[in-house]
């Protein structure tokens, strides 16, 4: 099993500063930023101890493949993938709100309407649902970027009233969201499958707004099977997905959410093995292409090189 590649520590000469995310590592070099992707795994906003081996190679990838087949609704910041695990692109100054947008009434949103709420970030859920349905129509539930601990959900009155977001940009944000999303949505029906829910960030550059980060990878986005949803979702039996619930799915079963107190379950070997062929076989079945492993030898210089020749530093 590969070894996986859990961070970096470059010194570039034109190198301005770096920042380090729960899975990806950014290099900032002015008006451009090299990003790479590293196999780190976080859920409920924890960082996992053990890496996934081809993970950062399936998030970049993905995120590229999405980002060039969007970039006609709204331009992006992303100009090149020297590396399988680094994308190069124009730095921009991000919202501090994530656009999250749901189709299907999964995961955080059931949670949360399981609990007997029946409003999330503004939006009404109808009673009578079931975990899985769709919605009427997909709603957007923003969240607040949070650097540490857990992003907060919020609606747009409150984004107006803490003037997170002037009122003329986010209305553009929520258009852009919902275009992304039937984008999305049409690619994965052409795969046989159902883009459930997913998130955008965008950031402004000469004042214009650019869509960054990840695109409909299997980080920011939960897929179903388009070929089972009915019937499973008729016998009321989980639905089979592609995405990293069935790794949440896995923390809660241990007793794991996140929360103060709560420790981190062991993942043996076999289980990060069985993650990563997870991520493959998402890759594979989102894009229709097949995936090339990366191999780790020398991988760091590898990764740094490619940046050093792509920004001729």
């Amino acid at each position: 099993m590969a070894q996986g590649l859990t961070s970096t520590n470059f010194h570039f000469p034109n190198q301005l500063s770096k920042y380090k995310g729960k899975v990806r590592e950014v290099y900032d070099f002015g008006d451009r930023l090299a990003m790479i992707a590293t196999d780190r795994i976080s859920a409920f906003d924890v960082v996992l101890p053990e890496p996934i081996p081809h993970k950062g190679q399936v998030l970049n990838q993905v995120a590229e493949i999405f980002l060039k087949a969007t970039n006609d609704i709204v331009p992006n910041w992303f100009e090149t993938s020297p590396h399988p695990n680094v994308s190069i692109g124009k730095k921009c100054d991000p919202f501090p709100i994530e656009m999250v947008i749901r189709g299907y009434l999964t995961g955080h949103a059931w949670r949360e309407y399981n609990e007997g709420k029946r409003l999330i970030c503004g939006n009404a859920m109808p009673d009578g649902m079931r975990e899985h349905d769709k919605f009427p129509e997909p709603i957007i539930t923003p969240t607040t970027k949070a650097h540490q601990g857990h992003d907060q959900d919020i609606s747009r009155e409150e984004i107006l009233a803490k003037s997170l977001i002037a009122e003329n940009h986010l209305n553009l944000l929520e258009e852009y969201t919902f275009a992304l999303f039937a984008r999305g949505t049409e690619m994965a029906t052409e795969r046989g499958l159902i883009l459930v829910d997913t998130k955008y960030e965008f950031g402004l550059y000469d004042n214009k707004i650019y869509l960054i980060d990840e695109v409909h990878t299997p980080d920011s986005s939960r897929y179903f099977y388009g070929d089972t949803y009915s019937e499973l979702q008729s016998k009321g039996e989980p639905q089979k997905q592609l995405s990293k619930e069935f790794v949440r799915e896995w923390l809660i079963s241990e007793g794991f959410q996140g929360q103060e107190g709560q420790n981190i379950p062991d993942m043996s070997e076999e289980r990060v093995e069985a993650i990563s062929e997870r991520y493959i076989e998402l890759f594979e079945n989102i894009t229709g292409q097949k995936f090339v492993r990366d191999n780790y030898h020398d991988k760091l210089a590898n990764i740094k090189t490619s940046i050093e020749k792509a920004l001729q530093v």
